[in-house]
């Protein structure tokens, strides 16, 4: 296991006018966009990586630009209109669910790239001029390409279509999900697995345990290590699939199962899943006999990790600073939570999943 370095950049927020395009679309100009922008844009898209929009304009006009060349369906989120672009990539970041280390600007306006970088150091900002060069650049190089990657902006524009119905849900939102009908399976990895389980360490940070990476070398060990158990985590509502969004990681003996790394993705934060997949190990290592316990590496970003593995029952019981090490005490097991997610555990091959 290894420390990650920079965070690979998950969302791409485009400006549009003199970036995109040369000229701009309310002033009545009808500018075809750049090839180098409209190559970049559907790279990155094969990758995983989602695109945005933060311009400034009046949007009627321009996302009708954007249909008429085809390019309305790549933009996961788009803020247009006369704010500050700091605060409309503030948005974007959070109706993604994303962290803003995980975001990129590419704008034309220098101006524009310095208020962002002022306001927002942790966003990497680009030149116009970039755009051609970004695919090849390391933070938009996946190492790994899974089928959650190609398909990571239709699960996104699904969520939009939930978001959509919980705002017209006249009730609250806690009773919102409920209705839902969300099941996490999970089960035990397989090969086919192990990219994805790779690619969740590499970009889920917020809901990590240690904040580690996994490789595949690695990972297929531990698969294959009777000391060890490699669980992912699939979930699902009424509305379809979230894909694989959770990894659970335990080094087992007779009288423990020591959680090595916990994460599940950002992308499904307000479901719950993290707290009820955290709940599932504590019974299920109850159940066998072993005292459940986690390691926890904090992060500039994933303390609320620690705060579910507190409600889960884990108290501190040793470690440093820097590592702790939590256990819950068999003699005094949780009360079970009630939970919007149902747990069930699944066999090690599900076939095709959509």
């Amino acid at each position: 296991m290894s420390r990650p370095g920079p965070p690979p950049v998950k969302c791409l927020v485009w400006d549009l006018d003199d970036t995109v395009w040369d000229g701009v679309v309310l002033e009545g100009d009808e500018p075809p966009p750049f090839p180098a922008a409209v190559a970049t844009l559907r790279a990155l898209d094969r990758r995983g990586i989602l695109h945005a929009v933060a311009s400034r304009s009046v949007p009627a006009p321009v996302e009708a630009h954007l249909a008429r060349h085809g390019l309305d369906e790549l933009f996961s989120a788009v803020r247009i209109g006369w704010g500050a672009k700091s605060a409309a990539i503030r948005e974007i970041a959070a109706e993604l669910g994303i962290g803003l280390d995980t975001v990129a600007l590419v704008d034309n306006d220098e101006f524009e790239r310095a208020e962002v970088a002022a306001a927002l150091p942790a966003v990497r900002c680009f030149p116009a001029g970039a755009v051609a060069g970004l695919p090849g650049r390391p933070e938009f190089t996946p190492g790994v390409i899974t089928e959650e990657a190609r398909g990571r902006r239709q699960l996104y524009r699904a969520d939009r279509l939930r978001r959509a119905a919980e705002q017209e849900y006249p009730g609250p939102a806690a009773e919102f999900l409920t209705t839902l009908d969300l099941v996490l399976t999970v089960r035990p990895a397989t090969e086919r697995d192990l990219a994805r389980a790779h690619e969740l360490t590499v970009r889920t940070h917020q809901l990590n345990t240690t904040g580690r990476t996994l490789g595949l070398g690695r990972l297929r060990a531990l698969c294959g290590s009777p000391d060890h158990e490699v669980l992912v985590a699939d979930l699902v509502d009424r509305l379809g699939s979230y894909g694989t969004v959770g990894l659970a990681v335990n080094a087992v003996t007779a009288d423990e199962s020591v959680l090595e790394l916990l994460l599940m993705s950002c992308r499904v934060l307000s479901r719950g899943a993290g707290a009820a997949l955290l709940d599932h190990l504590v019974r299920t290592a109850l159940a066998a006999g072993r005292r459940p316990v986690a390691e926890f590496v904090p992060t500039p970003v994933n303390r609320i990790m620690l705060v579910t593995l507190r409600f889960a029952g884990y108290a501190v019981d040793g470690g440093t600073a820097d590592r702790l090490r939590l256990s819950v005490d068999p003699a005094r097991p949780p009360r079970p939570r009630a939970h919007p997610v149902r747990v069930v555990a699944g066999p090690p091959n599900p076939g095709e999943r959509s």
